[in-house]
Formats: structure tokens, sequence, C-alpha cells
């Protein structure tokens, strides 16, 4: 992983607190990813996406869903900045709103 890149990515708000929830709730459906973030779906799904081609998060699709979580060959590097970045700054915020989001889905959204 280019370390500059990576760095790029996490420049970008939307991208960091993205990797922030997965780091928290190991793996979100891009439907959580839109309540938590109040966002519209093509915008979160561009930044996943994003994500997803550095190598940075690994998607899996279930159905008509698409789960994304932080790619499980992350350089234990970039996996320490994230852990530090998540102690200074936190979700909390964006874990209350996932756990007021109706309808969520516990495992999937199948």
């Amino acid at each position: 992983m280019n370390p500059e890149l990576f760095f790029r990515a996490l420049s970008d708000g939307t991208r960091l607190r993205c990797l922030l929830l997965m780091l928290s709730e190991e793996s979100l459906c891009v439907c959580e990813f839109v309540h938590a973030l109040d966002l519209s779906q093509p915008r979160v799904s561009r930044h996943l996406g994003h994500l997803r081609d550095l190598g940075i998060v690994q998607d899996e699709r279930r159905g008509q869903w698409v789960h994304y979580r932080l790619h499980p060959g992350l350089p234990a590097w970039a996996h320490e900045v994230l852990q530090a970045v998540f102690l200074a700054e936190g979700v909390s915020d964006l874990r209350q709103r996932l756990v007021a989001m109706p309808n969520r889905p516990s495992i999937s959204c199948d």
C-alpha cells in the first residue's frame, strides 16, 4: 500500500468517517453508511468504491446489497493509523445514528 495514497484517502472527511465506522462495527451495508452519515447513496458508494480501488476496504455482495469492511490485507501501520484516529476522534455520534436506524439490518440487508 502506498502511504501517500492512503493518507490522501484519509484526507476526505466522508472516507475517514466510513473507515472509522468500519473499524467500530466491522462490516456495514451501504444503507447503514447512508443513514449514519446522512448522505445520498450514490455519494457514499462513490467514496466506498474509491477506498475499495485503493485496497483499503473490501466489499462483499449479499444479494442486492453490498457490505464493506476493512481489507484483511491492510498493512499493520495503516491499521494503527486508523486505530489512533479512532481513539482520538471516536464515532459515538455516528454509532448513535446507527442504533436509531429504523429497520437496521442485524447481519445483512437481505
